[in-house]
C-alpha cells in the first residue's frame, strides 16, 4: 500500500501519465473550471454538497481560537464557516495549489468580510509549509484524489496537526448499493460532462473530473491508508449511498 518512490507513472483521470506531468495537467483543469467552479458544484450535486460540507463543518468540532487549515480550499466554503466558528482568537488558513481557485476564494471571502482571521496561502498538500503540531483541525475536500501522491499528502497532513488534532476528508467514493452504482456512473458519465461543456465550454475538465472519481480509493482502503499515515481511531460515514464518504481521523 506504500507509495513507491520509483514509479514513473500515475493515473491522470483513465490516462496514465508521467508522474512529473500530473500537478500540472491538474492544473490547467482547475485554471480552466475555477470561474464557475461553484455553479457547478451545485448543479452537478444537485445542491447536496452543501449538506455534505454541513456534516464536514459539524464533524469538525472546532472551539474559538482553534488554528484550522483548510487544504485544496477551491472557492472557500469550509475556510468561511471555519473562521465564524473560531473567531477572532483563532485561524483559519486556506491553501490551494492552484493560484486560480485560490483567488477566487481569497475574492470571495474578501467580498463577504471574512478577512481578519483567514489566510490564504498557496502550497501543495504534499509539502505543507507549515510548523509541525501547530493546528488543531486539519480538512481536505474534494482535494484528495486530485493528488499525486496521497501517502505524502496525509504524512504531511499528520505532521502539522497537534497531538489531539483532527484530520477530516470529505471526498467522492463508491456507491454502497448496486442500483445507486449504477445510477451514477450513467448520470456521471453522461451528464456531468455535457453540464461542463454547456456551462464552461470545457467538457474535457469535467470528463477527468469524473474519471478522478472513480480512480480514488474506495472508503476501506483510505481509511488503511490514513492508519498507515500514523492517524488513530480512524473511521467514516458513508452520506448519500457512499456516493461521498467523509473520513476522519486523530493524532494522539
Amino acid at each position: 500500500m506504500s507509495w513507491d518512490v520509483n514509479k514513473k507513472t500515475t493515473h491522470f483521470g483513465y490516462r496514465e501519465v508521467p508522474v512529473s506531468e500530473k500537478a500540472n495537467l491538474v492544473g490547467e483543469v482547475f485554471r480552466s473550471v475555477a470561474p464557475k467552479y461553484d455553479l457547478m458544484n451545485d448543479l452537478m450535486s444537485l445542491g447536496l454538497h452543501r449538506l455534505w460540507k454541513r456534516m464536514t463543518i459539524s464533524e469538525a468540532s472546532l472551539r474559538p481560537g482553534d488554528r484550522v487549515l483548510d487544504v485544496a480550499s477551491g472557492t472557500g466554503d469550509l475556510a468561511k464557516a471555519f473562521a465564524k466558528i473560531v473567531g477572532k482568537r483563532g485561524k483559519v488558513i486556506m491553501t490551494d495549489i492552484n493560484e486560480a481557485m485560490l483567488s477566487v476564494g481569497r475574492d470571495r471571502l474578501a467580498d463577504q468580510g471574512i478577512i481578519g482571521n483567514v489566510d490564504c496561502v498557496q502550497a501543495d498538500a504534499e509539502n505543507l509549509p507549515f510548523a509541525d503540531n501547530y493546528f488543531d483541525c486539519a480538512t481536505i475536500a474534494f482535494g484528495l484524489r486530485n493528488v499525486t501522491n496521497k501517502h505524502a499528502a496525509l504524512a504531511s497532513l499528520y505532521r502539522v496537526l497537534k497531538p489531539g488534532g483532527r484530520l477530516l476528508i470529505l471526498e467522492f467514493s463508491h456507491p454502497t448499493l448496486p442500483l445507486i452504482n449504477t445510477l451514477y456512473d450513467l448520470y456521471s458519465f453522461h451528464v456531468i460532462p455535457k453540464l461542463g461543456e454547456i456551462i464552461t465550454r470545457d467538457r474535457g475538465s469535467y470528463q477527468y473530473l469524473v474519471e478522478s472519481i472513480r480512480m480514488h480509493p474506495d472508503q476501506e482502503t483510505l481509511k488503511a491508508m490514513m492508519l498507515e499515515a500514523g492517524f488513530e481511531d480512524v473511521d467514516y460515514l458513508n452520506l448519500s449511498g457512499g456516493i461521498v464518504a467523509l473520513h476522519k481521523g486523530f493524532k494522539y
